[in-house]
């Protein structure tokens, strides 16, 4: 008994003295090494995320910025046959004091599609962003969202659309 406990501690600090003793420089290379305790400790010193989209506690928002002000964010096309293609304009009025620009417009499915007014609006004038939906392949009520980056703040601006599309009946009855 005592001949096996002796042996397993002998084994155990020659692993632990032969591991702490291996040059890792030689597997990974000095610099490799270096910067990853260089990433390592400024990921731990500085945890904070860039996000654009959020201000800052310290930073004042931009009182000249421009501002998106939609007359309507959401439109219901109701009740649509499967296979319809459904549009609907946004209109929204640049209520800040400097011009809008949209850099951009993504809609949260394939089958929806936007555009959108594309030269910088004034403020007090008025831009569009018309949304296309296509609704073959799909069934039953569809929420579906764009959203359009501009030079505002925030940078994201969320319009959405809602259809129930009925069914064509190749399925059998509905069930009421």
């Amino acid at each position: 008994m005592k001949r096996t406990f002796f042996s397993s501690l002998l084994l155990s600090s020659i692993l632990l003295v032969s591991a702490c003793n291996t040059d890792k420089t030689t597997e990974v290379g000095a610099e490799g090494m270096n910067a990853a305790a260089t990433d390592a400790s400024e990921a731990v010193a500085n945890p904070t995320v860039d996000n654009p989209n959020v201000v800052s506690d310290t930073e004042v928002p931009n009182p000249n910025a421009p501002v998106m002000t939609f007359a309507q964010a959401e439109h219901d096309f109701g009740d649509i046959k499967p296979g319809d293609v459904v549009k609907h304009t946004f209109e929204f009025t640049n209520t800040g004091k400097s011009p809008l620009l949209i850099e951009n417009a993504t809609a949260s499915c394939g089958c929806t599609t936007p555009n959108w007014t594309k030269e910088p609006i004034a403020p007090g004038s008025k831009g569009t962003i018309e949304v296309q939906f296509d609704s073959h392949g799909k069934s039953g009520i569809q929420n579906k969202e764009v959203a359009v980056r501009a030079n505002t703040a925030p940078s994201i601006t969320k319009v959405s659309i809602k259809a129930n599309i009925l069914s064509d009946g190749s399925q059998g009855p509905l069930a009421q």
